[in-house]
């Protein structure tokens, strides 16, 4: 994580609105599980993209926020022979997903269509569906299948809007403000200091 490049997001997007989009979506899905009821998160990306280092923040988040549930189950388009057990997690788990379930997906570009016929499952069966993706104006072809994921998401994050900001960047800031507790303090001061937490974090290893 680049603090410079943090601050530099930070002053460039205070008063668009964007900021505040982050908090809300990290408020809605700390909300998702840790609410009564509430079941495990399953963290899925896109056949090209696997977001395993949110998965690993996430993990870490749930440590430091005393919110066991914030860590994710890893789900992958394509498990390899001997994986590890916290890396050895299919799709099907989505078919399996019911009521209490959070499904977390990832996609900054077009999630394809088994896997919105997978999220599409999961709802259907109770889980909360979440959705952060790059969807911009310059890519038709891609709007119109996150447009399909925007549907089934209960609650959407279109880092596209960022204005191009890197999408691990947004990321980081989603995972971050998930594990800060509610405050009254602004969106915008909570994530200046989440953004200086990131840069003095240790190193992840399990993933």
């Amino acid at each position: 994580m680049d603090a410079v490049r943090v601050s530099a997001l930070r002053d460039r997007l205070a008063g668009t609105g964007w900021l505040e989009a982050v908090g809300g979506f990290a408020g809605e899905l700390r909300n998702a599980v840790s609410r009564r009821g509430a079941g495990e998160l399953l963290l899925v990306g896109t056949a090209a993209y696997e977001p395993w280092h949110l998965a690993a923040h996430l993990e870490d988040e749930a440590a430091w926020s005393d919110v066991p549930r914030l860590a994710p189950t890893l789900l992958r388009h394509r498990v390899p022979a001997r994986a590890p057990a916290h890396l050895a997690h299919g799709l099907r788990r989505l078919t399996e997903a019911g009521r209490g379930s959070t499904v977390l997906v990832v996609a900054p570009a077009a999630a394809g269509e088994p896997l919105l016929e997978r999220v599409h499952d999961a709802r259907r069966h109770g889980a909360t569906v979440l959705a952060l993706d790059g969807a911009t104006p310059d890519a038709p072809g891609e709007l119109a299948d996150l447009a399909d994921l925007a549907g089934l998401a209960h609650r959407r994050l279109a880092v596209g809007t960022a204005e191009d900001e890197p999408f691990d960047l947004a990321q980081h800031l989603v995972s971050a403000a998930a594990g800060e507790p509610p405050a009254r303090r602004s969106t915008l001061g909570r994530l200046a200091e989440l953004a200086g937490r990131l840069t003095a974090g240790p190193a992840i290893s399990r993933w």
